[in-house]
């Protein structure tokens, strides 16, 4: 496969109190016609993420017809897990509801941070969103004691299905402190209580590589495909490409993502936390460029060969 780059669509101005700088994780959600929303996390003045979204349209995708003035989902109460950054990654209808899976992040003292999964719900067609709880949904546990974050969810058969990043180690090498994680599988009846087994999709495959992250599954006839991000060391992500017949047993295939850095510009140093979708035939990626989000996202469409 190959991705042409498109160019940006979002870069962080300042305009709003919520987006000061950095505009990360952008994932769409189709409204009507060729009209989409597209949800990302801003930072505040305090560096703390909160989600909020732009509504576009497909044939001109660099032109924002709207913007949301506020986050639609603020930081949590101070001592809850969430209280430091809410970081969007996933959402799912189901009878009408908008179910909105998200990493709650708390600031640390041994670690930098610590990350858990929550989930907020909407019955206003997602433009706001209410926490199903105070407390995440998906934290670790005996199985995994460090932390997990970055759900992609879909439901098939009544069967919530979860693919999520778990991290198995924390380490401090030359002056800098890194979780160590890969991408784990979970599943649910009613997208609330999970059941996780240790599954890993997509495990270490390079010498060196520290980080995969951020999954996007997609179901093509029997075949499942998954988009994603890795790191070597403490450098940049680039995005990478697996395939699966059943969703858990997945076969790495980096080398046909058919998309890397730029020479210049704003994804020349890293390209990150992909998502993919489909509209009237075309596949259309979102994704980050340069310093997780700090310079925007852009897109980029795929062209058969």
């Amino acid at each position: 496969m190959k991705w042409v780059k498109k160019g940006l669509i979002v870069k962080a101005t300042g305009r709003f109190d919520w987006m000061v700088t950095h505009a990360s994780v952008p994932f769409a959600m189709h409204l009507e016609g060729d009209i989409y929303r597209v949800y990302f996390g801003g930072r505040n003045k305090e560096n703390e993420t909160q989600p909020g979204y732009i509504e576009i349209d497909l044939k001109n995708p660099t032109e924002i017809l709207n913007m949301s003035p506020k986050p639609v989902l603020e930081l949590g109460k101070p001592g809850l897990f969430d209280d430091s950054g809410v970081w969007c990654h996933s959402i799912v209808e189901n009878k009408g509801v908008h179910y909105m899976y998200y990493n709650g992040w708390m600031k640390g003292a041994s670690v930098p941070y610590y990350s858990a999964i929550g989930l907020a719900i909407s019955k206003d067609g997602g433009k706001t969103f209410k926490r199903y709880s105070q407390a995440p949904i998906l934290e670790r546990n005996k199985i995994e004691p460090y932390i997990v974050g970055g759900p992609c969810i879909s439901i098939e058969n009544r069967i919530w299905r979860m693919w999520y990043l778990s991290a198995i180690d924390f380490k401090i090498e030359n002056g800098i402190a890194m979780y160590y994680y890969h991408i784990k599988y979970a599943e649910s009846k009613d997208g609330i209580n999970w059941k996780r087994d240790g599954i890993v999709c997509i495990d270490f495959k390079y010498p060196g590589e520290t980080r995969i992250a951020h999954p996007c599954v997609a179901r093509e006839g029997g075949l499942y495909k998954m988009w994603y991000c890795y790191a070597i060391g403490a450098d940049g992500y680039r995005i990478g490409y697996a395939e699966s017949e059943d969703g858990t047993k997945w076969e790495r295939k980096d080398e046909e993502a058919g998309i890397d850095v730029s020479e210049s510009g704003w994804d020349s140093e890293m390209v990150c936390y992909p998502f993919v979708f489909e509209h009237k035939g075309q596949k259309y990626m979102l994704y980050n460029g340069n310093g997780y989000g700090k310079t925007g996202f852009g897109y980029a469409t795929l062209e058969e060969e």
